[in-house]
């Protein structure tokens, strides 16, 4: 086995690597002038099983790009096997047609990881589990929950009520509410635009109780920040929110300074940025990913991953 990292997350791909006990493979990522990616692999792969962990955040399409030219890359260097490991996985958003002319940019950037090489696929929490039957390789995909549930649960919260923010996210909470045994409540919305959404309707009683929003992730904390008021309108006690994948934008930072959301938990499935003093706690899903990269390279079941 051996592991290379692009260049949005090599701190999460050092994390992991360590976590297994063997450092990175070498390989250079460079510029031309005009913007064009190179990549040269140092190490001989001939024969041996490769992973290649890169989120593609913000830039994904620098991301998406360098990912791809990576695997072809591994490819024609005879790798055994290559696994694309995506702690986020870009595009996802883009799962359906939902208006006339509109492409599915999901099932896009499937066709490109496997016409480029990829034999497997390694990701967190995707924002729609249709997107896994866009590929005809093999999907391993993984969740934060238990990451998050166990720092949940050291907070010692009585009384708690998860927090679906729309009606897509209804499974998710519904599986946190099992897991730390607490209600379930669901936040009806309608989104007026981009980062612009309105609340229409609380279904569940919060009165009392600390409210946990759950979401796949956020960008400019209108669905948080619009669930969390309707949230204190209705006599939640406190209102936090736990989020896999964080691309908080500046208008998102101040949103949530401006919120009734104490505390906003997310995962490094996304490199962390400046705060600016909002209240953002960030877990490590390294240990999680390692542990899968070790099962998948040796066959091992890697259901035992989802409990906590």
């Amino acid at each position: 086995m051996i592991i290379f990292s692009g260049t949005s997350h090599r701190s999460l791909a050092e994390k992991a690597a360590a976590f297994i006990g063997q450092p990175l493979g070498d390989a250079t990522i460079t510029r031309f002038p005009d913007g064009e990616i190179f990549v040269k692999i140092i190490d001989n792969i001939r024969g041996r099983d490769v992973f290649i962990i890169q989120p593609t955040c913000n830039p994904a399409n620098e991301n998406l790009m360098e990912l791809l030219i990576m695997i072809d890359a591994a490819r024609r260097a005879s790798a055994n096997r290559i696994t694309a490991v995506l702690p986020f996985y870009g595009y996802a958003r883009q799962d359906r047609k939902d208006q006339p002319r509109v492409p599915i940019s999901a099932k896009l950037v499937a066709n490109l990881l496997v016409a480029a090489g990829a034999n497997r696929i390694l990701t967190i929490d995707l924002h729609a589990q249709q997107i896994q039957g866009f590929f005809d390789i093999p999907v391993d995909h993984l969740y934060a929950a238990p990451v998050i549930v166990k720092y949940l649960r050291s907070k010692d919260l009585s009384d708690v009520a998860i927090v679906s923010p729309d009606m897509g996210g209804l499974k998710t909470a519904y599986a946190y509410g099992s897991m730390l045994d607490s209600g379930l409540a669901i936040v009806a919305k309608q989104r007026k635009s981009a980062d612009e959404v309105e609340v229409t309707n609380l279904v569940g009683d919060v009165e009392g109780r600390n409210c946990v929003i759950v979401d796949d992730m956020t960008s400019t904390a209108g669905t948080l920040t619009a669930a969390a008021a309707i949230l204190t309108e209705h006599g939640a006690k406190s209102v936090l929110a736990a989020v896999t994948h964080q691309m908080l934008t500046d208008k998102g930072i101040e949103r949530l300074k401006e919120s009734s959301i104490e505390e906003l938990v997310v995962t490094d499935t996304i490199p962390a940025r400046d705060w600016k003093g909002a209240p953002v706690t960030v877990l490590s899903i390294a240990d999680l990913l390692g542990e899968a990269i070790l099962r998948i390279h040796n066959d091992q079941s890697v259901s035992s991953l989802f409990r906590v």
